[in-house]
């Protein structure tokens, strides 16, 4: 257990058995849990843990890397390190709307439109969207947020040309939801959802504030209009720290 003295520096016990970068991590990890920390909440510098603390960089930067390890931080490149949301409980249902679920769970629903490219379909492509292989299609590469911190990174499909410039439609309006709206798309359903997990390849470990390697929980699904016609065909993967997707009947 630490303690905080007068002059401001929290006394690490030496010889008890117990790592200095451990006491640390514990240390932290207590004011998270007290409310001394808050969600989105930065955190000192490692120079500043490590005068608090009285030990060497080295060793603060063990014990944030422990903290990241629990999903209680997120170390952000060229900007700091961030004590992390409570995960965001998401639905999966006939239904699911991004910034629906986002703002029923009281957080500020975001995205960015990274990139539109214009493309063939492949072999998966072609069938999830149930269109000819090769066939012309829009894909959308996005990353969405809760309260600025990036929750999934994916891949959209659209058949064109029925969805022709929906890149721009995104970003005139900022959701997917909305930019079906001004194709025509009143309102459309999930068909089918598939839920894996693998841990994060490095692009997406980057698009998502992680640490290479961390835990993805991965979704494909497919979502039809109201006569039944497949619009979307989407790849998304959603950080397991910060996201518990939830299935609805």
């Amino acid at each position: 257990m630490s303690v905080l003295d007068d002059a401001g520096v929290t006394e690490i016990a030496r010889g008890g058995g117990i790592a200095a970068w451990r006491q640390i991590a514990d240390d932290i990890e207590a004011d998270i849990a007290s409310g001394a920390l808050t969600p989105g909440m930065q955190l000192p510098t490692e120079s500043q843990l490590a005068a608090r603390f009285a030990v060497n960089r080295h060793t603060v930067r063990r014990a944030l890397a422990e903290l990241a390890t629990r999903g209680l931080v997120r170390a952000t490149q060229g900007r700091g390190t961030f004590v992390e949301a409570r995960p965001l409980a998401y639905p999966i249902s006939a239904r699911t709307r991004f910034s629906e679920n986002v703002s029923r769970a009281g957080r500020e629903a975001s995205g960015k439109l990274l990139d539109a490219v214009v493309m063939t379909a492949d072999a998966m492509v072609a069938a999830a969207l149930a269109i000819p292989l090769g066939a012309p299609v829009i894909r959308l590469d996005t990353v969405r947020l809760a309260d600025g911190s990036p929750i999934s990174y994916g891949h959209g499909f659209f058949p064109l040309p029925r969805f022709e410039r929906l890149g721009d439609a995104y970003r005139a309006y900022g959701t997917i939801t909305r930019a079906l709206e001004s194709r025509g798309v009143s309102d459309y359903r999930r068909l089918e959802t598939r839920i894996s997990a693998r841990p994060a390849h490095a692009e997406e470990a980057a698009k998502l504030d992680l640490a290479p390697g961390r835990l993805l929980l991965t979704v494909d699904s497919i979502n039809v209009d109201a006569t039944g016609m497949r619009i979307q065909f989407t790849r998304a993967a959603f950080s397991a720290d910060r996201t518990e997707l939830v299935v609805e009947s």
